[in-house]
């Protein structure tokens, strides 16, 4: 029987004929040796066909090899298997008296997915997800297993890949020192408050800061400022301090949000934005965010507020953030310390599909940089442009896959032949 297999949001159907989990290292060597076209799919959060292998390709899962989390505490790091979630290694981390330095708002994804499509969280000083890599391991097409570490010069492309090199079937992650983190919500944050220099501060104010807007006034309707506890205690004079707990979708109930009102807890419990034991959302959304040069952020504020109209009817929210500037090759932070522009849109593709066209062409003259796991429609030819390193790629692709048997059409689109 055919198996009807979709991503998380139910958007995505894909057309592989069956799912392969795979319980051992040796049968994923196996299954990908023996297969003319492979994709990996981790959680399914991805929103658009990164993940689609094709009517005659194989769809593969790693979720079923057995978990693996070893922690060295002397040397700060942990190597973990690719299919295990961030919220399971954060609490085995966090046992170790250990901490990632960030998390992404969601902790239910997949390590090598995360890092594999440049997920980041926020903070000035943070870069994404990828940053904590020090050393990949993964099948490749021949099923052998690689390592490519930092030493090696291949690094800058193997981490965030697009899965388009091998499996990733481990990692290990750098680590720092456990700490605190607490949490405070600030409201009504207008647009003409900011300027260039007030958002730099705003955005620098903590550890870890998130502005939230439903574009239906020209503003923030919330402020999510998480301090490190070792940290200065910010003064926030641009926004009031929330009186109730909030949700970043207005109106929906904060019960599945980490802790508010500055109460101190375990940095993995207040960096995301949703508790780990609860689901925040059925997948009943569609996603899509733009990355761009941290010195355009005012200015790409203000083209997306004059759009608001066409925005807001199909949004649910808007998340501002911002990313240090990293080294990987494909990541859409490569190189340029980042302004992130997140949308969550209602579930109606066709409605949401236009706005996002709208969206891109506003931000057009910013160099945006699409997530590589989120809805977008920016043309291949303009997206190969915005990345000095594709023909690096290209060159670790033809190395490591000569066939190309990790790549599908969407893959072929963004990065060429």
């Amino acid at each position: 029987m055919t198996e009807t297999i979709t991503n998380w949001a139910g958007n995505i159907t894909y057309t592989a004929k069956e799912l392969h989990r795979p319980y051992s290292l040796d049968a994923i060597s196996a299954l990908v040796a023996g297969s003319a076209r492979v994709r990996v799919l981790g959680s399914g959060h991805s929103f658009n066909e990164i993940a689609e292998p094709g009517p005659e390709g194989v769809l593969l899962s790693i979720a079923d090899l057995p978990p693996v989390i070893d922690v060295d505490r002397m040397a700060r790091t942990v190597r973990v298997s690719g299919g295990v979630r961030y919220a399971e290694l954060a609490r085995a981390v966090y046992a170790h008296g250990l901490a990632l330095p960030n998390m992404a708002s969601l902790p239910h994804i997949s390590v090598a997915g995360s890092v594999a499509t440049g997920t980041h969280g926020s903070g000035v000083g943070n870069g994404s997800l990828a940053t904590s890599v020090r050393e990949v391991e993964l099948v490749t097409a021949d099923g052998a297993v690689v390592t490519i570490g930092r030493d090696d010069t291949r690094f800058g492309g193997a981490v965030t890949s697009l899965g388009a090199l091998g499996v990733v079937t481990a990692l290990t992650l750098d680590l720092e020192p456990s700490f605190e983190v607490e949490q405070h919500v600030f409201t009504e944050l207008p647009l003409d408050r900011l300027d260039f220099r007030t958002f730099e501060t705003v955005m620098a104010s903590a550890y870890s800061v998130s502005l939230f807007t439903d574009w239906r006034e020209p503003g923030f309707r919330q402020v999510w400022v998480k301090r490190r506890t070792d940290q200065p205690l910010p003064d926030f004079p641009w926004a009031a301090p929330a009186t109730e707990t909030l949700h970043p979708v207005p109106g929906m109930p904060a019960v599945n949000c980490t802790e508010q009102f500055g109460v101190p807890g375990p940095w993995h419990e207040r960096l995301p934005h949703f508790r780990a034991e609860f689901t925040p959302s059925s997948g009943a959304e569609l996603q899509s965010e733009y990355l761009l040069p941290r010195p355009y952020a005012l200015d790409a504020l203000h083209a997306l507020d004059a759009i608001r109209t066409t925005i807001a009817p199909v949004l649910q929210t808007c998340e501002v953030r911002t990313v240090a500037a990293d080294a990987q090759w494909l990541s859409p932070s490569y190189g340029r310390d980042t302004v992130a522009l997140h949308f969550t849109w209602v579930e109606d593709t066709a409605a949401v599909l236009p706005v996002v066209r709208r969206v891109e062409e506003a931000l057009d003259a910013f160099e945006a940089r699409p997530h590589w796991g989120k809805v977008f429609a920016v043309p291949a030819e303009v997206l190969r442009g915005r990345y000095s390193r594709l023909a690096d790629f290209r060159a670790l692709a033809r190395e490591l896959d000569p066939e190309g048997k990790f790549s599908n059409a969407f893959v072929r689109e963004v990065i060429g032949d």
